[in-house]
């Protein structure tokens, strides 16, 4: 038991005199009289973990003997509330892009604000997508549709089917990203069910959009159509409860005489390497801690990721200037990046900015790289890639 050590604060105001002008005390009184409080020199060495060469004290209350407080309760784990909308007043339709089944920084945004025009009268969101896509009840959706093939082809057969879900389901608005595939899409169904489409909204609310114009001397406002591209950045995405995101049965949708002609439509593959950094998905980039190329080469090849590297890589002739990554190279909008041996210079840290996910591998614990990163790995970047290769042929992906 630890011993105690008398409190002179509470024994002087024990020892007062009341009623006096002046401060007085009584010294009639036994010196231990008042509130005694513990001593935390004499926990700490009673806490203190025998056999080490550094201090090292024992957290978890065994040493501190009955002075040590009771162990908390564990508390009960709460299911996550999910919010569900049995009979809503009308539907926010949303056709995210959501490349690879994989909801984008501007989907999402996109879906927020759905979100918000669906709250403002009790509706609800209904994403109309082309293949499963995952985390739509986190992102706010209450229904979703997924069309599969033919739906699911070139761009004419994707804007029939959307034509023909605007007609079974009137949707009180149908949002788009004002991306390269949403904004062609959005203005061919525009063209096709001749609706007012309203592009690059950067406000949106139930009575009002808004957009820059003139060279963003101008705004212009208008009553939001039934169809609207909404622009990056602009909005925020939900963050509220989560939705229960049930998944409805697609209608049947008869393929219109000038999508007959068409047998068949798919991807063809594209090797990584032979992409550019302004459309790559997956990228990994080599910095000064990274001295075999060929390794970091095969390594790339094995995550099917495309090679980048930074400004001391490409002025050393290590790398050719187009891998180059940062504000004086390539500004990358991959869905992940993975640094290698890189510090995080300003300029290199510019061109990730837009990347959604970030890994690091580095020496230096405070390296800004690593601050930036959402996962760091605190090692070699020489060790690290023949253990990555490896871990992906013990998977079968080599």
């Amino acid at each position: 038991m630890s011993r105690t050590r008398r409190d002179p604060r509470e024994e002087r105001e024990v020892r007062r005199l009341a009623g006096s002008a002046r401060p007085r005390w009584r010294l009639d009184l036994p010196p231990s009289v008042g509130r005694l409080r513990r001593d935390p020199r004499r926990e700490a060495e009673a806490a203190r973990v025998p056999g080490a060469a550094r201090l090292r004290l024992d957290r978890s209350g065994r040493a501190a003997g009955p002075l040590a407080a009771p162990p908390l309760a564990a508390e009960p784990l709460v299911a996550p509330t999910i919010r569900i909308i049995e009979a809503p007043a009308f539907l926010i339709a949303v056709v995210p892009d959501a490349p690879g089944g994989r909801l984008t920084p501007l989907d999402r945004q996109l879906l927020g604000t759905a979100r918000l025009l669906a709250d403002a009268g009790g509706g609800a969101v209904l994403t109309l997508t082309f293949g499963a896509v995952d985390g739509l009840g986190t992102a706010g959706v209450d229904r979703t549709v997924a069309l599969t093939a033919p739906a699911s082809g070139d761009p004419a057969m994707r804007m029939g089917a959307l034509a023909a879900l605007f007609a079974a389901l009137q949707p009180r608005h149908m949002l788009f990203p004002e991306s390269a595939a949403g904004g062609d899409l959005a203005r061919r169904l525009a063209a096709r069910i001749g609706e007012t489409l309203f592009t690059g909204a950067e406000s949106l609310t139930a009575r009002l959009a808004t957009r820059p114009a003139g060279n963003r001397h101008v705004e212009q406002r208008t009553a939001p159509p039934r169809l609207v591209t909404l622009a990056p950045d602009a909005q925020l995405p939900h963050t509220g409860p989560a939705h229960e995101a049930r998944r409805l049965e697609p209608p049947e949708i008869a393929p219109t005489p000038a999508h007959e002609a068409i047998l068949s439509v798919e991807d063809l593959p594209v090797a990584a390497d032979a992409l550019p950094l302004a459309e790559a998905d997956f990228v990994v980039s080599a910095g000064s801690g990274v001295t075999d190329f060929e390794l970091f080469r095969e390594l790339a090849r094995a995550l099917g990721a495309t090679p980048g590297a930074s400004r001391m890589v490409c002025d050393a002739g290590l790398m050719p200037r187009a891998a180059q990554v940062g504000a004086s190279g390539t500004v990358l909008e991959a869905a992940c990046y993975l640094a290698l041996g890189i510090s995080g210079a300003p300029q290199h840290l510019q061109g990730v900015a837009r990347c959604e996910h970030v890994v690091a591998v580095n020496t230096d614990l405070h390296a800004a790289m690593v601050e930036r990163a959402g996962l760091a790995i605190i090692a070699d970047a020489q060790q690290v890639m023949p253990a990555l290769i490896a871990a992906l042929k013990a998977e079968g992906r080599q």
